[in-house]
């Protein structure tokens, strides 16, 4: 009874030990992997697009869905232009005073412009005028439809002749496509906003310049993740940790078990 309790004191601070050092890393790696899919906060440098995606397919009214903000934001404003863009862009709507995280940007409608594949560029400027950018490719607007024609009409005329059988006579209607006419594009006026620092040139780059004075973190947004492979693994690990513990406190109890018991031998 007494060689069992000494080995129970000898083996609790292993077992002690084993258990705070799964517990720690447990807690650690989970704080990690929620930090790690934690959607975008306000204030950090956003300028995405998701919707409609690139090579996507439009008609009608479309709504340009996206993320825009940043610590120094002044103002966003999103343009298109028809492949290949060579500065003809055109604005969407008017600037957009107030940052936007996941949610509504713009409106447009493409019923005013010819089909065709276009360019969707977003800019987030910043109070010193430089600013992040985000294109959109190969966007194709379809509108038009053919107008349904008519069929073809069989119409019957009797001869003026007495005592012949009237012969039907075939016309034939022979069907054309017209297509729809697009209305005219119409002329679009930007009003800058009255701004108290001189109008800056803007930067022919598609990377924002980076600025010292700034310190911004960004956290990226992880879709499609799934932490529970991630969660066993650490599981597992902390068994097998703690399995190896119980296990070497368990032979170093053994062989002071029996050192003891050569000791008593030689003693009698």
């Amino acid at each position: 009874m007494i060689h069992i309790v000494r080995l129970c004191r000898r083996l609790w601070p292993l077992i002690g030990a084993a258990a705070l050092a799964f517990l720690t890393f447990t807690h650690f790696s989970t704080s990690s992997l929620t930090a790690l899919a934690a959607p975008p906060e306000q204030g950090q440098d956003l300028a995405v697009i998701t919707e409609p995606t690139s090579n996507a397919v439009v008609s009608g009214v479309v709504r340009i869905t996206g993320s825009s903000d940043h610590p120094a934001f002044q103002f966003y404003i999103i343009e298109y232009a028809p492949e290949p863009a060579n500065n003809q862009w055109q604005a969407i709507g008017g600037l957009g005073n107030q940052p936007v995280i996941d949610g509504q940007l713009a409106v447009w409608n493409t019923s005013v412009v010819p089909d065709g594949s276009y360019t969707l560029r977003l800019r987030t400027v910043r109070q010193d005028g430089n600013y992040t950018e985000f294109f959109a490719t190969q966007i194709v607007v379809s509108n038009s439809q053919a107008t349904p024609t008519p069929t073809a009409e069989v119409t019957e005329e009797p001869t003026e002749e007495a005592g012949e059988e009237a012969t039907p006579e075939l016309q034939i209607v022979i069907p054309t496509e017209t297509p729809t006419p697009l209305p005219p594009t119409p002329t679009i006026v930007i009003e800058q906003p009255v701004v108290d620092t001189p109008t800056p040139r803007p930067v022919e780059t598609s990377s924002p310049l980076e600025d010292p004075a700034e310190n911004s973190s960004f956290i990226p947004t992880v879709s499609g993740f799934s932490v529970v492979p991630l969660r066993d693994a650490c599981l597992y690990g902390g068994l097998l940790m703690l399995s190896v513990f119980v296990l070497f406190g368990f032979l170093s109890a053994l062989r002071a078990f029996f050192k003891d018991m050569r000791d008593r031998q030689n003693r009698k």
